[in-house]
């Protein structure tokens, strides 16, 4: 138990029981020019009336008078299609691998393909303590939670091409982020950010911000991971930081999240969306809207040296779900 909680990548989850549960891996690759961003989510739902596994995709692509082709997909397999090893990890689902070195994706809908493998890493993980194993800190050890949380890749280099409809897009030198969630259920309302891929190339940023049931109320609860200057800043419910909501609208987030030691402020806009399912206890039913290339631009103090950082980035993925 121990070593899956801290260790998010792991499978969770139990094929020999009864759901409803979700298990979904959130695997995000960047070209080098930012003209192309490949979003795979392998996973398995498991309720009643439809168990099975798939692999989800998003892709956006801007050419070169600035034309933008913009895809999403939801390809089924039977459960059985889904096998997995956990040390080392690596996932399979139909004929697609994923590990925390490769992607290798072979996915087929009607005319329309993805194929390729991309080598990852080396992944930059979250810090982790024994009170904090993960970035849900110490609601990772609380059991039958809604929904669970992982970054296990804040920023990663990646390398090779993938073939994607009628083109072949070269993602070598660019930029990968990966990511979990696991439980019975999404939130019926968050907010969702992340983006490495600021001017200065060593930030990273992630954010989420949910409504959680729990023992029969709920809360508002948030996670706040920022990197600069290779040091990471955590913001969450769960070190008693603040959060404070400035602006809140289908395509703009503005926000500030603080504790003693230092503040961020994250203003966050949607771009070219794409509809993704989202998993309910009745299954993957629920369509969101997902941001492909927005716009996060950041202001970050540190209180105790008065250092002031500004910057802005590009290709952030953004979910705005309320």
């Amino acid at each position: 138990m121990a070593n899956k909680v801290t260790h998010p990548i792991l499978f969770q989850g139990d094929l020999k029981k009864q759901g409803p549960y979700f298990e979904g891996w959130y695997f995000k690759s960047v070209s080098a020019d930012e003209k192309t961003v490949l979003s795979l989510i392998p996973g398995i739902s498991i309720t009643e009336e439809d168990p099975h596994c798939f692999i989800q995709y998003s892709y956006v692509h801007v050419g070169e008078a600035l034309e933008k082709e913009l895809r999403t997909g939801y390809i089924r397999y039977p459960l059985s299609a889904f096998q997995y090893n956990q040390t080392p990890f690596v996932l399979k689902v139909g004929n697609s691998v994923f590990s925390e070195t490769l992607v290798s994706v072979h996915l087929e809908e009607d005319d329309f393909r993805i194929e390729g493998i991309l080598k990852l890493g080396p992944f930059q993980a979250v810090k982790r303590t024994l009170v904090s194993p993960s970035i849900m800190g110490f609601f990772a050890y609380i059991p039958n939670m809604e929904c669970y949380h992982g970054v296990i890749s804040m920023n990663h280099a990646i390398d090779g091409t993938v073939a994607i409809g009628n083109k072949t897009s070269d993602f070598t030198g660019g930029k990968g982020y990966l990511e979990k969630d696991w439980g019975t259920s999404f939130p019926q309302e968050y907010v969702w950010i992340q983006c490495n891929h600021f001017r200065d190339d060593r930030t990273s940023l992630f954010f989420s911000v949910a409504k959680i049931p729990f023992r029969g109320s709920s809360f508002e609860g948030f996670i706040c991971n920022f990197i600069v200057d290779g040091e990471e800043y955590r913001f969450a419910t769960y070190n008693r930081s603040k959060f404070t909501l400035g602006l809140l609208t289908d395509d703009r987030i503005e926000i500030e999240v603080s504790h003693a030691s230092a503040s961020l402020t994250i203003c966050a806009e949607v771009l070219h969306g794409g509809a993704l399912l989202a998993p309910t206890e009745q299954g993957m039913n629920k369509i969101v809207k997902e941001g492909l290339s927005g716009i996060v631009t950041v202001d970050f103090t540190d209180k105790k040296t008065g250092k002031n950082y500004h910057d802005v980035g590009n290709v952030a993925g953004i979910e705005v779900v309320r």
